[in-house]
């Protein structure tokens, strides 16, 4: 008689804890900021991780803090707006580290705010290519990989900018948008297999790519007027998260957009 496979089987009280021991993880943006707050998060709860990013000088450091908690590390350079780039590191993380169990599509960013009529066209693709098509050059690199494997876990980096009018930031509010419903529609498309799709949606946090906002005063007070919490996000309050959704913990929860930002998207 054919066994159930265990991975699809509900979990119990016993196991369904944040524990990623023995899991492999690629999280992609890794050198800085919510990039390296998941890596190092992820290896502080058992994980091996293949650090994907630009800045090799930054990637090393964070493969210190990963290693620091007893776990393997790997750096791969690339850019993942290039698609031989993506499926070079993809191939990398997986030889690496023997398979892969979550990956994260962390890398993005936005550093400028402009009136939608002013967006260049270049501006505009430019902001699709970081924030959107990385998302789904790593995803479609990976996939073949994970449904093999019938397991995985993908977590999607979005924005609390994709759920509502953001003024000046139409650019990157569309494209963080649209990371939200290529989660839920992989989410939808891969559950047959046991891989789950989720989008983690922060909101205003304090991190290299948000000093733009943090340098102007008047800025800073008009972001953080319409958070009821009254402050900037620590890029470790995003990588909690983040293990949660990588975890046992949500082994029930697909094409879900958790947002963690401190209320602003419920005002």
């Amino acid at each position: 008689m054919t066994q159930p496979d265990s991975r699809s089987q509900p979990l119990g009280p016993e196991n369904a804890g944040f524990d990623l021991t023995g899991r492999t993880a690629l999280v992609t943006g890794a050198s800085r900021g919510i990039g390296r707050a998941i890596a190092v998060a992820f290896a502080a709860h058992g994980a091996d991780v293949a650090l994907g990013g630009r800045d090799t000088t930054a990637l090393d450091e964070t493969r210190a803090a990963v290693e620091a908690h007893g776990r393997k590390a790997i750096v791969l350079p690339a850019d993942v707006t290039d698609p031989e780039a993506v499926q070079g590191m993809v191939d990398a993380a997986i030889s690496g580290l023997g398979h892969l169990d979550t990956v994260v599509n962390n890398a993005g960013g936005n550093n400028f705010m402009i009136p939608f009529a002013q967006v260049r066209p270049s501006g505009w693709e430019k902001a699709m290519r970081l924030n959107l098509d990385s998302v789904v050059q790593v995803s479609r690199a990976v996939a073949p990989h994970l449904l093999e494997r019938r397991t995985g876990s993908i977590i999607n980096v979005s924005s609390v900018t994709g759920l509502m009018g953001v003024p000046l930031m139409s650019h990157y509010a569309t494209a963080k948008a649209a990371v939200i419903a290529l989660s839920k529609s992989l989410a939808v498309e891969w559950a047959w297999a046991g891989v789950r799709c989720n989008a983690l949606v922060p909101g205003w946090v304090a991190t290299e790519l948000t000093e733009f906002a943090r340098g102007d005063a008047g800025m800073e007070q008009g972001l953080l007027s319409r958070v009821p919490m009254q402050r900037w996000a620590t890029p470790e309050e995003i990588a909690g998260p983040a293990v949660f959704l990588a975890s046992d913990a949500a082994s029930f929860i697909t094409g879900h957009a958790l947002v963690v930002d401190g209320g602003l998207a419920a005002g």
